[in-house]
């Protein structure tokens, strides 16, 4: 990493956004509880490396991914804080899991059989949380069925598996309205109760975790906070749902800018950009500015978005291109090739948060952060100033 970079297009992580976010979470749920940071998809776009380290030096207890690959890239950052993978791992990995002490969740029978298998072949013996299914319908025991407890009982047995822990993931915890939140805490008394069914079968579990961001907001402070939760895109400053907003008042982390490249007048019944869908009622004054889709910035927004220049609103005209795109700076004075353009964020004391972008491309925030493409470098920034700089094409991180 270096601070230097390539004023093109690029997006500024502010460090100290972080550190606010993360005591602010750590004050709403249990002391007792610790804190899984969850820094899959590259810490949610934001920038896999720094975001853990800066996550280590504020005292997270545990990390979550989402593959064996992005576990093993925390372990080649120096990352000694346990690991879990939610997702898949083929079992023919099993020795590289133990290798890296890497923990795995196990959320079917048949997979728990073939990963034990594999790791017994290989002499090992892996970590592994148990998934239940409370109403997801994705991995899990289905925890509605009481054949999960003797299923869970099996795999408590399995010799190349060691069980430290127990989890599950609310689908709906994020909704607004009474309805949802009736439905998440039966949701939870289900899980803990199937956690205190294994318990008194003598399968015992050192981590039990239910709450991910939405669930720490809403009910992470009572005994569903149990052993842990998981911290998600609430560590990055945003809210799981709009029903959420203002929950806890987090900062946004990444902000994203690009600049205009050339600045031109046309007049009326000119066209604009591929398709020629946009035409012009009266004479204009547009500026070219360096992102595209292949940057991460939405298709869909074509002719529909804006962006911010010197704290005022630049509509999107004619479709979103791959690297560029126009905007209508008619009545904005005085711009320049060079001068900044907020994509989100703000400017002076103008601000396009990432929520309202992603309700106009009819999409959450989660996306927009996470499709941030690789040729944009992340700029993480530290008591206002440039603390370093990923540039994934340049540097290879």
């Amino acid at each position: 990493m270096s601070d230097k970079f390539f004023r093109r297009t690029w997006a500024q992580v502010d460090l100290d956004a972080l550190k606010h976010n993360f005591e602010t979470l750590r004050s709403i749920v249990p002391s007792s509880a610790q804190i899984m940071g969850i820094v899959k998809a590259d810490a949610y776009g934001h920038g896999v490396e720094m975001i853990s380290k800066t996550l280590c030096d504020l005292g997270v207890d545990r990390f979550g991914v989402s593959s064996v690959s992005e576990a093993e890239q925390l372990r080649s950052f120096g990352i000694k804080k346990p690991v879990l993978i939610l997702g898949y791992t083929p079992p023919e990995l099993a020795k590289e899991l133990f290798e890296n002490d890497i923990t795995q969740a196990v959320y079917d029978l048949g997979y728990a059989k073939e990963l034990s298998s594999a790791a017994e072949a290989d002499g090992v013996r892996i970590k592994a949380h148990i998934k239940l299914d409370v109403g997801m319908g994705r991995l899990g025991f289905l925890a509605k069925n009481d054949s999960c407890i003797d299923e869970i009982k099996q795999v408590a047995g399995f010799g190349g598996l060691d069980i430290t822990g127990i989890f599950t993931h609310f689908p709906s915890a994020d909704r607004d309205g009474d309805e949802s939140g009736e439905i998440t805490k039966k949701q939870a008394a289900l899980f803990i109760d199937r956690c205190n069914a294994l318990e008194k079968q003598g399968i015992h579990f050192e981590t039990r975790h239910c709450c991910n961001s939405a669930g720490s907001l809403t009910i992470g402070k009572s005994e569903a906070g149990l052993d842990c939760v998981r911290e998600g895109i609430t560590l990055y400053g945003l809210s799981p749902s709009a029903a959420l907003k203002g929950a806890a008042k987090l900062c946004p982390v990444m902000s994203l800018k690009t600049v205009v490249s050339m600045v031109k007048t046309i007049d009326a019944g000119d066209t604009v950009s591929y398709g020629m869908t946009f035409t012009a009622k009266k004479k204009m004054k547009l500026a070219s500015v360096c992102i595209g889709y292949a940057d991460g910035y939405p298709r869909r927004l074509s002719s529909k978005g804006y962006m911010l220049i010197k704290g005022q609103k630049a509509p999107i005209v004619g479709r979103v291109c791959m690297d560029q795109l126009m905007l209508d700076v008619t009545d904005i004075d005085d711009v320049k090739i060079g001068d900044e353009v907020t994509v989100f964020g703000k400017s002076g004391e103008a601000e396009l948060s990432v929520d309202e972008v992603a309700a106009a491309a009819d999409t959450i925030n989660y996306e927009l952060v996470c499709i941030l493409g690789k040729r944009v470098p992340r700029v993480f920034l530290k008591d206002g100033k440039v603390l370093s700089v990923t540039d994934y094409i340049n540097n290879g991180h």
